[in-house]
């Protein structure tokens, strides 16, 4: 059975429970916060977007709850999206505020130095944040753990859920399926109902036994029939499966920590929750004029895979008998991830519902031509694409498909100026935009 030794490096866990009574959040506080807690390899951040959904849906209709909390991450544009409360990010100056508190409010530490680092000071910030805000509900999802996960702290969460669970994060909580499924299921509490969606065998497993050894149920969900199959939020399996265990989540809250005088989730909530649904940068489409942009922030196998039978999909039902449009894709990948075996995954998938890809951009993820760095970037600079990288790129592209012509855009912003020109040549073009 798989155990904590599988665990490398420091535990981002450390620290966070002293923090926190540093500040004078109590236990009691915490729990008030009626955390929905979600982890997961794919779709866990899809899963808390439906979650809020649903809510958002039931509080315009009951005014229940009255605020909603939302921690996510990474961020798209500013460090504020990561915290949320009713669909909106905290104000520039509200998170300033928040951060320096937490900050400030650990300053008299004895070793400054063990103080915490970045994604530990964020979720300080959203607990402490949440809590001064008084948010009704706090919707969750893990960094890239469980068990000793930074998030792990909530002693009496309403609901636990995990998403679809792969091979990913393997230095941390691997090397092996059932590791990482002992990790994600560490976030199940004693009396918090838990639910994951359909596993493979050797993950369910060693989810169930999990979720014995901490005196809880776990129940198994697959798609929901009364989840709106025909709405456009909705194009993949994979958003059905993340919209199904969002539902059961929420369902789960709400018999148990909402006053009964606002019911439940009614089939008219349900629908409204799917259809507003947005969740940027996850099977997203933007339209503008004769460009269409498909954009996913897949990062990993399962993911890239997810991302490139969605682009064959909508691209082809959105294609051109007429005019045409060119199908072009900008690719960045820069990490200890194996980016040529992603890439060689979109290939064969696009094979394989006979899509044509005429163009492949390599970028990186340096995002201005004149070397510009947004002030809030919170990141360290972005890194070159080495020449062995390029060249394991290139071959595993054209390994597949050797006709592709491939470029290479130092900038994010010269690989859209490409691609629009290229699809300028012609009636338009199809991009998809991932890794």
């Amino acid at each position: 059975m798989p155990n904590q030794a599988t665990f490398r490096g420091r535990p981002s866990i450390t620290g966070i429970r002293e923090w926190l009574q540093r500040l004078g959040h109590t236990d009691s506080a915490i729990n008030k916060l009626n955390v929905i807690y979600i982890a997961g390899t794919k779709g866990k951040g899809s899963t808390c977007a439906f979650v809020n959904s649903f809510l958002r849906a039931h509080q315009k209709r009951t005014g229940y709850p009255q605020k909603i909390g939302l921690y996510t991450s990474p961020h798209l544009k500013v460090i504020q999206e990561r915290i949320q409360i009713n669909s909106r990010p905290l104000e520039e100056d509200q998170f300033a505020r928040y951060v320096f508190e937490v900050w400030n409010g650990l300053s008299s530490m004895s070793d400054p130095s063990q103080g915490p680092r970045y994604l530990q000071l964020l979720f300080l910030t959203s607990v402490h944040a949440f809590i001064r805000e008084r948010v009704d509900v706090a919707i969750y999802e893990t960094h890239n753990g469980g068990e000793f996960d930074a998030t792990n702290i909530f002693s009496q969460p309403a609901a636990t859920g995990i998403a679809t669970i792969g091979m990913d994060h393997l230095a941390q909580l691997g090397p092996t399926i059932e590791n990482i499924a002992w990790h994600k299921a560490g976030i199940f509490r004693k009396g918090s109902p838990a639910f994951s969606t359909r596993q493979i065998p050797a993950a369910a497993t060693v989810l169930e036994r999990r979720a014995a050894e901490k005196e809880t149920t776990l129940e198994f969900i697959d798609i929901d029939l009364i989840i709106p199959a025909d709405a456009a939020t909705l194009e993949t399996d994979v958003q059905k499966l993340n919209s199904s265990l969002a539902l059961a989540l929420t369902n789960a809250f709400l018999q148990q920590r909402a006053p009964s005088a606002y019911g439940g989730l009614t089939p008219e909530d349900i629908k409204s929750g799917v259809e507003e649904f947005f969740w940027p940068g996850r099977f997203h489409q933007i339209d503008e004029g004769n460009h269409q942009w498909f954009l996913d922030g897949a990062h990993n196998d399962l993911s890239i895979l997810k991302a490139a039978q969605w682009f064959s999909a909508i691209s082809t039902r959105t294609q051109s008998n007429t005019a045409p449009l060119i199908r072009v894709l900008i690719f960045s990948h820069i990490s200890d991830r194996d980016g040529a075996s992603m890439l060689k995954i979109i290939a064969e998938t696009l094979r394989d519902y006979d899509i044509g890809m005429q163009y492949v951009i390599l970028s990186t993820y340096k995002e201005k031509l004149d070397d510009q760095l947004r002030p809030d970037l919170c990141i360290k600079p972005p890194e070159t694409l080495s020449a062995e990288n390029e060249s394991d790129y290139i071959h595993a592209w054209k390994s597949v498909d050797p006709h592709v012509e491939i470029s290479v855009e130092p900038t994010i912003e010269g690989a859209l100026s490409l691609a629009r020109k290229l699809g300028d040549r012609g009636c338009g073009a199809q991009t998809l935009i991932t890794g």
